[in-house]
């Protein structure tokens, strides 16, 4: 390749890439009564992140501790729904002028990611939470089953947000479930 191609190469991609337009951030939805948010959500389907993928029975449950922060915990089975119970916890803090529709997770000491509520059904039963950068995505409800009217809504909304909804993945969910830790969704906020 000659010099002259190599630089007009460079510039044709440096011209594309300075086209390119950057996502705009998707604005979170209010949630005005955040004690009506806290509790149980299972989990219907999701972007999953690493820890998440090939989870099964996968619920996500908050409380809100008396300083304004969000015990979280995430517990799943991996991989079948007879293996044993895994518990993830974080805490979480709401982002001011927010309207509670965006936390700030702290996952770790050092680690947090961005949380927004994308979606919530006016009744409090189906939210679809988001990140700006697209990556991740949940849909969960207040029950392990939603209608598939529902669901279809749901993909409708992310597609709306910018998501590749061939990415989103419904998650194993079978209840109730029975054995050793079929009562371990959450322990006490540290």
């Amino acid at each position: 390749m000659t010099t002259g191609r190599f630089v007009s190469l460079c510039l044709a991609m440096l011209l594309a890439a300075g086209c390119a337009r950057a996502r705009a951030p998707i604005p979170p939805v209010p949630v005005p009564d955040l004690s009506r948010f806290m509790g149980r959500w299972y989990v219907i389907a999701s972007i999953p992140t690493r820890y998440e993928r090939g989870g099964h029975n996968p619920v996500e449950t908050y409380s809100l501790d008396p300083d304004g922060t969000i015990c979280t915990w995430f517990r799943m089975r991996p991989e079948e729904f007879d293996a044993p119970v895994k518990l993830l916890h974080s805490s979480a803090s709401v982002v001011p002028g927010t309207g509670n529709g965006q936390w700030r997770v702290h996952l770790f000491a050092f680690l947090s990611a961005q949380y927004l509520v994308g979606w919530l059904k006016p009744d409090y039963s189906q939210v679809l939470v988001v990140r700006d950068a697209r990556d991740y995505l949940w849909y969960m409800a207040r029950t392990p089953q939603v209608d598939e009217a529902d669901y279809q809504a749901m993909l409708d909304h992310a597609a709306t947000m910018g998501y590749d909804v061939a990415r989103i993945t419904k998650a194993p969910q079978r209840w109730p479930e029975t054995g050793a830790g079929s009562q371990s969704f959450a322990r006490a906020c540290p």
